[in-house]
């Protein structure tokens, strides 16, 4: 299954004030920054255009701007990195093949160590194979 994406917008209210906000960065731009800093306040007075345009169609208009995309798995196209939520550093979950692995040198060993018998052994790692 592919994975679903989902595209988030900040709310009205939050993008009016933005918009807000962003005018009033575009003014000390063109007033104060073009003129002190130059080339620098061309670039500040750039991007707080753009800050309050966005702001501006996502409060003002019924076609937004999507500032997020959520990704949704369903955990079986792509491996968990243990990562989670802000980044933060989860415990891994088991890997079924490493689980399988270790399973199979134990069982191995037992055999090895004649505490089970053939057939024994046999049987569950067919089973233990079957689960890969």
């Amino acid at each position: 299954m592919a994975p679903k994406k989902i595209k988030v917008q900040p709310g009205r209210t939050q993008s009016k004030m933005g918009f807000v906000i962003g005018i009033l960065f575009v003014l000390i731009g063109c007033f104060i920054v073009i003129p002190t800093f130059g080339p620098f306040g061309i670039v500040w007075t750039a991007i707080a255009g753009v800050i309050a345009f966005t702001h501006y169609k996502n409060g003002f208009s019924d076609e937004g701007i999507a500032t997020h995309e959520i990704i949704i798995e369903d955990g079986k196209d792509g491996e968990y990195d243990g990562r989670g939520e802000y980044g933060m550093d989860m415990p891994k979950a088991h890997d079924d093949r490493e689980d399988i692995e270790a399973k199979l040198i134990k069982l191995n060993s037992l055999y090895d160590r004649q505490l089970i018998t053939r057939e024994e052994y046999d049987e569950k790692r067919r089973e233990l194979l079957d689960e890969f």
